[in-house]
């Protein structure tokens, strides 16, 4: 048997993923005595493969393009009694153990770059539910869940999500949990947006074993103190202070940093005082490298790191505060590219399985489009890149052929290609998006 292809291997591996899940059928169903224990049209492995591949159309379409070549037909209540069975936990799983078989084929400076954010997903209105609250923005109310994602940006591939009712996000924890949860191989970079910026999250990251981080901070108002201090003008320069929760004497000429937990001793904070996490000693010595950079006239960027001086410069810092842009990116092409934005469920459990399919078909086929040789065209004025919304159509359809090349799908989408135009800006448009409803789908 030859060596198989990048498509063929992707293929096999996630097959092989399901098929762990699968066989644990007990621990991924809501009643392991009854479901999936009599052989049905629909088993559990067809209905999540299914799930992995759907598209935007709806359940009767989308049935019908997955069992097309079997020559049989299931219903839509079928397929929402049979899903309705299988756990989210079990879609999570199906996500890491596919994720064990990536190979790591791009680093910087033999650091895998890793970016953290959170984008929300909109679901069905149903003010029943965690996820649902009101907004200026949206006054009659709308149901969103937070999907906090860690995401390799050079590899492409979403490595963990934590999802959280959007009324009740919390950025930190998120972050915190992924961090307790995943063992770091090797050297890795955390990039983190403002709005992570703080002493608790900051001490998880200074504590993770093979983790260094960089995280964009306020320079003014609402900033760290130690941050506040420094002149607002280029610089490189190594940071060291105290933390402390107590308000001794000690701890006010010593001019550490103090963090207000809750109280202790029966004692009552002020009502102005905010609360705050800490779960680490106290006092607690903390120390971090900060670089400002100018990016125009009368703007500067401030980042804080933990990445050495002797490795890192502060060109290269500007590169990786560049790279971050690329979790944004990958947000855009999960939600309208895989198609997130098109769910077809109400019920949470089954929207968070959604979530997890959407993100290991963009895995699966981020790892097959990394194998396509894009040739460069003679006298060409821009480079090419594959285009990434037919890629995924591609891949889904392999995935649910039973018999398929991998070779002629690499082959097939090396043919849909666009041009690269750098430099190109547009002013982000942030407004509310409803959810496409339930009959309102495309009959593509």
């Amino acid at each position: 048997m030859g060596k198989l292809s990048v498509a063929d291997e992707a293929k096999r591996n996630l097959e092989n993923a399901i098929t762990y899940i699968t066989d644990r059928r007990a621990e991924y169903v809501h009643n392991p005595d009854a479901d999936f224990t009599r052989e049905r049209k629909l088993n559990m492995r067809d209905a999540m493969s299914l799930l992995v591949t759907m598209e935007g159309g709806s359940l009767a379409k989308e049935l019908h393009k997955y069992f097309e070549q079997y020559n049989t037909s299931i219903t839509p209540s079928a397929l929402v009694q049979q899903r309705s069975k299988i756990k989210s936990s079990a879609f999570y799983d199906l996500l890491c153990q596919y994720n064990k078989t990536e190979v790591i084929r791009q680093k910087y400076k033999e650091y895998r770059v890793l970016a953290v954010d959170s984008s929300a997903i909109n679901q069905p209105r149903d003010p029943n539910l965690e996820s649902f609250s009101c907004k200026s923005d949206a006054p009659h109310g709308l149901n969103q869940t937070q999907m906090n994602t860690l995401f390799d940006i050079l590899n492409k591939t979403v490595l963990d999500v934590e999802l959280q009712p959007r009324p009740k996000m919390d950025e930190h924890k998120a972050l915190i949990t992924m961090l307790q949860r995943n063992d770091f191989q090797g050297r890795n970079i955390i990039l983190l947006d403002r709005g992570y910026e703080g002493y608790n999250l900051f001490a998880h990251l200074i504590e993770k074993e093979n983790v260094d981080f960089a995280c964009r901070v306020r320079e003014e108002e609402g900033s760290m103190r130690e941050i506040r201090k420094l002149p607002m003008k280029e610089l490189d320069q190594d940071i060291e202070f105290e933390i402390t929760t107590t308000q001794t004497k000690e701890d006010k000429e010593r001019h550490r940093v103090r963090i207000p937990t809750a109280s202790k001793k029966g004692k009552t904070n002020s009502q102005k005082t905010k609360i705050r996490t800490w779960d680490f000693a106290s006092p607690y010595t903390m120390k971090f490298r900060v670089v400002r950079f100018q990016i125009s006239d009368d703007k500067y960027e401030t980042i804080v790191t933990t990445l050495p001086r002797f490795v890192f410069s502060i060109e290269d810092i500007k590169d990786l505060y560049h790279m971050r842009w690329g979790i944004e990116t990958a947000f855009r092409d999960i939600k309208y590219t895989v198609g997130l934005i098109n769910l077809h469920s109400k019920k949470e459990d089954l929207v968070m399985q959604e979530i997890y399919a959407a993100l290991i078909m963009y895995n699966y086929s981020t790892r097959i489009v990394g194998a396509v040789v894009v040739k460069k065209k003679e006298h060409a004025v821009h480079a090419y890149q594959v285009n990434f919304k037919m890629a995924v159509y591609l891949c889904k359809k392999y995935h649910r052929q039973n018999i398929s090349n991998g070779l002629k799908l690499i082959e097939e989408i090396s043919k849909y290609i666009e041009a690269v135009r750098p430099g190109r800006q547009d002013k982000r448009k942030l407004r509310p998006k409803g959810f496409t409803g339930f009959v309102y789908r495309v009959a593509a």
